[in-house]
């Protein structure tokens, strides 16, 4: 993260210095910087000699206002980091607490859906980075980050390097998405919109990267056009993907691995949204014999 530290407290520069040296990405730390702003903005003196109390009235705030329990609990975390590291002040966060998150199925598209959605964007760059979302099962923030160096075609497998959590893995590459991906190879090179060895999907400067907003807006734009009425993003099409490899009878665990996931558990969530397999299986209703 880049910060004039000269413009910055001495108690914030620590605060920047603490979360590099555990090496949190730039977005962990604007996130956390701004956490600890609203709560500033809020006491209206430095957080360091904020009350146990002050931070409980502060939760009670932030209850008042709305906010989602994502960015409650989110919030909580970047002040803990704050308060317990870079104040050793572990008193001070006695009276705040996380709130449950509730889970909800995630929407799925319809293989039918996703066809629409690829057909319905114009655009070859675009078409192939929503064919690796969904062919891949990647989030938008791995999509952008691929470079053409991370293609392995004699493997049949996508690199994908430092995703979440910071771990390296290996993703599927279908031989219809390889196609997609040459296909768009070369209309990038003849048109001068890739560098060697370069982004797989640049932005306008092909130095860098296509943005995640970017795709998003166009994934949407997309859906609009496909007259598709789900809320749609790019990560729908990675629950998707994951949807309908488990009503291919693919094996739980190997979704897993493909998909990254640390915990079965959160894998299994898509078998409540796999509506082929719940219809494959046979109720003990139909199973009685019929009374007469």
């Amino acid at each position: 993260m880049t910060q004039n530290t000269q413009a910055v407290s001495p108690l914030r520069q620590r605060m920047i210095e603490d979360m590099m040296l555990r090496k949190l990405s730039p977005k962990t730390q604007s996130s956390y910087i701004r956490a600890v702003k609203k709560l500033t903005i809020y006491l209206g003196h430095s957080p360091a000699t904020a009350s146990a109390e002050e931070l409980r009235r502060f939760q009670l705030h932030l209850v008042d206002k709305g906010i989602s329990s994502i960015t409650l609990n989110a919030t909580i975390t970047a002040l803990r980091f704050f308060f317990l590291t870079t104040l050793d002040r572990a008193d001070a966060m006695i009276k705040m607490s996380s709130v449950p998150v509730p889970r909800k199925l995630p929407t799925v598209l319809s293989r039918q859906e996703v066809t629409r959605l690829i057909d319905a964007t114009g655009n070859p760059k675009y078409r192939a980075a929503l064919s690796v979302a969904y062919g891949a099962g990647l989030r938008v923030s791995e999509v952008v980050a691929l470079k053409i160096s991370d293609i392995d075609s004699s493997r049949m497998s996508l690199r994908i390097e430092q995703g979440k959590g910071h771990k390296d893995r290996y993703a599927m590459l279908s031989p219809v998405l390889l196609v997609h991906l040459r296909s768009w190879w070369r209309f990038a090179h003849r048109q001068g919109m890739m560098l060697e060895d370069g982004w797989l999907f640049p932005g306008q400067n092909p130095v860098n990267p296509l943005t995640a907003r970017q795709l998003n807006r166009v994934c949407k734009s997309a859906a609009t056009d496909a007259e598709i009425d789900k809320r749609v993003s790019m990560h729908i099409l990675r629950h998707s993907f994951a949807t309908h490899l488990l009503e291919d009878k693919v094996d739980i665990r190997v979704i897993q691995v493909l998909l990254g996931h640390k915990k079965l558990e959160t894998t299994a969530l898509y078998a409540q949204v796999a509506t082929d397999l719940l219809r494959e299986v046979i109720s003990p209703l139909d199973s009685l014999k019929t009374l007469t």
